[in-house]
């Protein structure tokens, strides 16, 4: 409520100061003013003003502004001044009453219709205030000119207040539609992230269930196997009860996988990415990298194969890898591409930089979990587990990552056609 008479209030003095930009086409009284495009304005863009109360409001306070803006310039007496400008409160009224007549609010999809509305109101209201002045003692001609020259007018004004609207409308579409299309990006990147822990999870559960299976056969085993005494006993005791927890255990990482399944189903993109888009999704990710890093990299795509693919997740995980490692790779300036070739069924990504390349010493080692080069300036060293990630990935879609000899650096990651054509799923 409050805000609603705040702009009020603002329309209000908007339409006052710019009234006085204005021509007096007739001579006299009568003028064209920018003041009627504020309030027209105002009344489209502010969806929670009513149109007759605003346009009442704003008749009422602009007679008071002009007639005591004509009292003080001319010395002129408050009652002969009021009675002058009381001709243009019937002209905000005649046009508030065919705007709320015509539902103007609802027709803000049909730029043209708003357009017409807006020139008849303008155009009513000009007439209704004519017609006052006239039975207040004026002569102004109604005549086909004095018709043409206040529907003209009309027009104009409309249709610029029209067009500025569009023309706002449009750019906050596209502020929203950028501030979207980040926010699809950051979500394709954090579930990218959690595709990865539900993958390592799933897979140790496999390896607990296996290990569920060993610990009971050898509570099995020792108990056909006791025949006296109380270690046989003992040890298949301890047998079942590691059993028990280990399935306790897995019991848990089930409700974990299922929370993190959840929430990746919840936040999905719910639609198909191009390749083309998917790559762009990465290289924006890490040009901000790049540049919380403190590094000039200049980033390349290039794809040449027109394919949309569901498995977004597993595919950003592997590519924001590489690329990320290329990045840290580079000292300060340098040059970072991803490519996709279709070759012989099989979806090529390369990924390449400029940097100091791996050592020949390393290249039998990157892949193996833990294997690391990179420490922070306090000497201690990165997980490397983030190459293993990408291999492991790599072969859910039956394809293999190596990484080709000689500079550039170069990762190549080859899978079948058919594997991106099928539904994601962990």
């Amino acid at each position: 409520m409050f805000n609603r008479f705040v702009l009020l209030f603002l329309i209000m003095i908007a339409t006052s100061f710019f009234g006085e930009l204005k021509m007096n086409p007739f001579g006299e009284e009568f003028r064209f003013s920018l003041g009627t495009a504020c309030y027209f304005f105002g009344l489209i863009w502010f969806r929670t003003l009513r149109p007759l109360e605003t346009g009442v409001l704003v008749g009422l306070f602009l007679l008071l502004f002009r007639t005591s803006l004509t009292v003080y310039q001319g010395g002129i007496a408050w009652p002969d001044a009021m009675l002058t400008h009381v001709p243009s409160v019937v002209y905000y009224l005649v046009f508030a009453t065919l705007l709320t007549a015509t539902r103007l609010r609802k027709r803000l999809d049909r730029p043209w219709l708003v357009g017409l509305i807006g020139t008849l109101g303008d155009f009513a209201g000009n007439i209704g205030e004519l017609c006052t002045r006239n039975a207040l003692g004026a002569s102004y001609a109604l005549d086909g000119d004095t018709l043409l020259i206040l529907l003209t007018f009309g027009t104009l004004r409309s249709f610029f207040v029209v067009g500025l609207y569009n023309m706002l409308m449009i750019r906050q579409v596209r502020l929203l539609g950028e501030q979207q299309q980040s926010q699809i990006e950051r979500l394709t990147l954090i579930n990218s992230s959690l595709y990865e822990e539900g993958f390592y999870l799933q897979k140790s559960m496999r390896q607990i269930e296996e290990i569920t299976r060993a610990s009971y056969d050898l509570y099995k085993q020792l108990k056909t196997e006791q025949r006296q005494g109380t270690l046989a006993a003992d040890l298949s005791r301890s047998a079942l009860s590691i059993a028990e927890e280990i399935h306790e255990l897995k019991k848990d990482s089930q409700r974990i996988f299922a929370g993190l399944d959840k929430l990746i189903r919840q936040e999905t993109l719910g639609t198909r990415l191009t390749l083309r888009s998917l790559v762009d999704l990465v290289l924006n990710a890490n040009r901000n990298y790049a540049l919380m890093l403190g590094k000039e990299i200049v980033f390349h795509g290039y794809v040449d194969v027109n394919l949309t693919t569901d498995r977004i997740y597993p595919l950003v995980s592997i590519l924001n890898n590489l690329v990320a490692n290329a990045v840290e790779a580079i000292h300060e300036q340098g040059t970072v591409g991803v490519e996709v070739h279709l070759s012989k069924g099989l979806i090529e990504w390369h990924v390449w930089d400029n940097g100091p390349g791996v050592a020949p010493e390393d290249r039998d080692y990157i892949f193996q979990p833990g294997y690391t080069t990179k420490y922070d300036p306090e000497g201690n060293s990165s997980t490397g587990i983030g190459l293993t990630h990408c291999h492991d990935l790599a072969a859910l879609f039956q394809g293999r990552l190596e990484l080709v000899t000689g500079l550039p650096t170069r990762f190549v990651m080859r899978m079948p056609l058919t594997e991106l054509l099928q539904k994601e799923g962990l």
